[in-house]
């Protein structure tokens, strides 16, 4: 993902936090709101120590990544999104992974329905 799309500072994601809205299901939980400077998507991921150790935490984050890549082009510009990864996610595979990022995009009606997904 490049630097452009992500979220980096304490101080992005707490603006998401205390000015978005939140949808959720078992796997994740999605906090996004309306960026008004940038004209580009921006992505924060947030794994809890909770979840296991650095290697599962990295993998989770990972899988992550790579399903919002697969997603990317269904979801509009001008909005910043906090992911939060919650417990059962570890078990899955990639392919579940991507399924509940759909459905949980899905819940927050922000997809562009004239654009299709990569997959």
């Amino acid at each position: 993902m490049k630097k452009v799309h992500r979220l980096r500072k304490n101080k992005e994601f707490q603006q998401v936090f205390r000015l978005g809205k939140s949808v959720a299901n078992r796997y994740f939980v999605l906090y996004f709101v309306t960026n008004k400077g940038d004209h580009v998507h921006r992505f924060g991921i947030s794994v809890s120590k909770k979840l296991g150790g650095a290697v599962v935490r990295n993998r989770v984050k990972r899988l992550i990544r790579e399903g919002l890549r697969q997603i990317e082009p269904r979801i509009p510009d001008h909005i910043d999104f906090v992911i939060i990864a919650r417990k059962p996610v570890v078990d899955l595979s990639f392919d579940k992974v991507v399924s509940h990022l759909i459905h949980v995009f899905k819940r927050a009606q922000v997809f562009n329905s004239n654009r299709e997904a990569k997959r």
